[in-house]
């Protein structure tokens, strides 16, 4: 059987560095409710103590 998810049927989110908003990965799937941002080089822009 065939999943049916379209794109815009996906969680979003807005990165806490850029302000852009990004859509649900598989790969967060275990921790999506801790990611703030959309990708590795916002993550690192931030800072240390971006997470806490």
């Amino acid at each position: 059987m065939a999943r049916s998810n379209r794109k815009s049927e996906l969680p979003r989110k807005l990165c806490a560095a850029c302000g852009r908003p990004f859509l649900w990965r598989r790969k967060w799937a275990r921790d999506w409710p801790l990611v703030k941002f959309c990708s590795e080089r916002c993550r690192r822009a931030r800072g240390p103590g971006a997470m806490s």
